[in-house]
Formats: C-alpha cells, sequence, structure tokens
C-alpha cells in the first residue's frame, strides 16, 4: 500500500493518530528521545488537561492518571 492510498483509506481522526505514531516511533528510534521521557511528558499533559476539565465541567468521565 502506498502512502496516498493509506491517507485515501483512513478518516482524518486517524490520519491524525497515525501521523502522531510515525513522528513518535521515528524520535524515538533515531534517539531524539525515549520512550520513557515520551510516556512521562503524554502523563503530564494528561494531568493537567484532567485537571482543566475538572475545574471548567463535571461533564467528563473520571480518568485514572498512575505513575510508573
Amino acid at each position: 500500500m502506498s502512502y496516498e492510498e493509506a491517507l485515501d483509506f483512513v478518516s482524518r481522526d486517524d490520519k491524525f493518530k497515525g501521523t502522531v505514531y510515525a513522528m513518535n516511533t521515528l524520535l524515538i528510534h533515531k534517539g531524539i528521545y525515549t520512550r520513557d521521557e515520551f510516556e512521562k511528558l503524554f502523563v503530564e499533559w494528561v494531568t493537567k488537561e484532567v485537571r482543566k476539565s475538572a475545574s471548567g465541567s463535571k461533564k467528563t468521565a473520571p480518568v485514572s492518571v498512575r505513575s510508573a
């Protein structure tokens, strides 16, 4: 499957997810950052988002954030 065929095959949301996956995989494989560094920053971002939504609206589902 070519890149163009892959783009035609998936939704806009999946194109974004695929882009994030490809970019992060490439950066990890090239040694720009480690998986542990990525996971730490991801948890940091989710924690901030949970705090923002908790202070703004109670309509969001609870999210469990565990530390490594």
